[in-house]
């Protein structure tokens, strides 16, 4: 099939989803936007800041929930069950799903004081489930942390090039911050002046690759974790919404030019449509697909952006729609061009010698594969553009995460000190980042990621009935990532298992526990809510 066929209609259905079914949603959902936000009503100068314009927070909040998840998931579900089903999922699951999700997430958090999904439990359900809510999340933020901290690790040390347009970044966030915040510069210089020393480094990196020598993936390890722990105890205004700003447009240039590559090229799927419900490497179509292919279709990690962060800077209601569900709609569109980038711009036999144990992995493979689709536009330099957006998306992911980290061992562990609080996670998650074991913690993440889709879609939909209002657009999609994602957990353990492989076991059982005792604690709420009732 032409991939020309395939980016039209994901196009027009992903549009027809924004346009029509998020209105359906937005509507539901009461949007008011007299309504005073949290970040005025709350600010602190730290957390709670407003955004300075919608934009601003639409590149925050999009950079924090693409990172490499929807490039990472769609590339390994295709080699193993073809295009077809990854393609379908993403469609389906961003418009019914992700985009449900992520926008009532940021809804429900903006009525609560921007407080997170987590704590929000508290109020619908049980001080219990709140709790147990609680914790499965900070053990999922630890498999986040930990496996885009080994990610991006390995792909600094195979593309050395990356480096220096990468961390450069940092610095360019900071001049681009103090010129919004503190000079007040007009957004649109300060735009121009950031993308023109971005583009200082984009050059700078080509011709001044880095290489450390040995040891290259575990200091590279390290210094991603540091950096994690510094930018997210550092004030929202002065790195993350000007860094996420700056670097989206990195983004929002590659899903152009990979768009356009795509049209004026158009060049055939090599890879096989459907190779069959137990895939190429005897895995299951479900429950792994559906995990595997978390970001670009439905993600709970969103959840926990939507409510961690993108609450605290949201400044006004009218904008949730557009940040919310808009973000999880260009996303699925980033998956779908990251599907066609290694089914159109590779060869299967190419992809799997990619993918295979050794290989340089699934980053390189999207790397080589929008190389080839962008060729015409970018004179051979694709690989490096490619590799360098999701290195720069992966720092604001690993920033994110770790400050909602902060924030529960905070809540959770009753820790007052924020630097302490973010040294416990940024610990943990290294003791399974320099493992190296992430192509085995990418499909418990997905697991468990999913899992805490399925727990926020129940607590949405708690919210809703305490409410007296109807729970059609989140019960359905509350009981498939429900089944999908416990599925999936139970098939992995009995990997580990097989594998004597004691800490993932050990991991994934307990995240099994907290699940069941959260659906327990659900159903008990219900059972007694309605007694109460009569």
């Amino acid at each position: 099939m032409s991939s020309l066929v395939i980016i039209l209609g994901s196009t027009i259905f992903l549009a027809a989803g924004y346009f029509f079914y998020a209105r359906l949603v937005e509507k539901f959902f009461e949007i008011n936007p007299n309504n005073r936000t949290p970040a005025h009503e709350y600010y602190d100068g730290v957390d709670y800041v407003p955004a300075r314009n919608w934009l601003i927070l639409f590149s925050h909040h999009f950079a924090s929930i693409a990172g490499a998840g929807p490039i990472v998931g769609p590339v390994i579900a295709v080699a193993i069950w073809g295009w077809w089903p990854s393609l379908l999922w993403i469609l389906l699951g961003a418009v019914f799903l992700g985009g449900v999700h992520d926008f009532a997430t940021l809804v429900i958090s903006i009525r609560y004081k921007a407080r997170s999904i987590a704590d929000i439990a508290e109020e619908v359900i049980s001080k219990r489930a709140k709790l147990i809510f609680l914790g499965f999340v900070w053990l999922s933020l630890i498999l986040v942390i930990a496996v885009f901290t080994a990610i991006s690790a390995k792909t600094l040390t195979t593309d050395p090039k990356t480096v220096i347009p990468c961390f450069g970044l940092i610095g360019i966030a900071l001049i681009v911050g103090f010129m919004l915040y503190k000079m007040k510069t007009n957004i649109v210089i300060a735009t121009v002046v950031g993308l023109f020393f971005l583009l200082g480094c984009i050059i700078l990196g080509d011709y001044f690759p880095i290489d450390l020598g040995a040891n290259t993936y575990l200091i590279w390890s390290i210094v991603l974790l540091l950096y994690a722990f510094i930018a997210s105890v550092t004030p929202v205004h002065i790195l993350l919404q000007p860094r996420d700003y700056i670097s989206s447009f990195l983004l929002y240039f590659g899903i152009i030019v990979g768009f356009l590559g795509i049209i004026i090229t158009h060049p055939t799927v090599n890879v096989a449509a459907f190779t069959g419900f137990k895939g190429q490497d005897s895995e299951w179509l479900w429950p792994m697909l559906f995990v595997i292919v978390a970001c670009g279709a439905n993600s709970g990690f969103h959840a926990l952006v939507s409510s961690g962060t993108t609450s605290k800077q949201l400044p006004n209601e009218r904008f949730a729609k557009r940040i919310g569900y808009g973000g999880m709609i260009l996303e699925a569109f980033l998956a779908v061009i990251a599907l066609l980038a290694v089914t159109a711009g590779l060869k299967e036999s190419g992809l799997k010698i990619m993918l295979s144990k050794g290989g340089p992995g699934p980053i390189s493979a999207f790397g080589k594969g929008y190389g080839a689709l962008t060729e015409t536009i970018l004179l051979g330099k694709g690989n490096l553009v490619a590799i360098m957006i999701l290195n720069a998306f992966i720092l604001t992911t690993l920033d994110t995460a770790t400050r909602i980290g902060r924030y529960l061992s905070e809540e959770l562990f009753k820790i007052k000190n924020r630097f302490f609080s973010t040294f416990v996670v940024v610990f943990t998650s290294g003791i399974l980042a320099v493992s190296g074991k992430w192509n085995k913690i990418w499909p418990m993440f997905g697991a468990s990621n999913q899992l805490v889709a399925a727990l926020t879609f129940i607590v949405i939909s708690s919210w809703l009935l305490r409410r007296g209002k109807s729970i059609k657009f989140t019960i359905l999609p509350a009981l498939f990532m429900l089944l999908t994602s416990i599925g999936a957990l139970l098939y992995q353990i009995a990997g580990f298992i097989k594998n004597k492989d004691i800490l993932l076991v050990s991991v994934s059982i307990i995240l099994m526990i907290l699940a069941c005792g959260m659906v327990w604690d659900v159903i008990f709420s219900v059972k007694k809510r309605r007694v109460c009732s009569n």
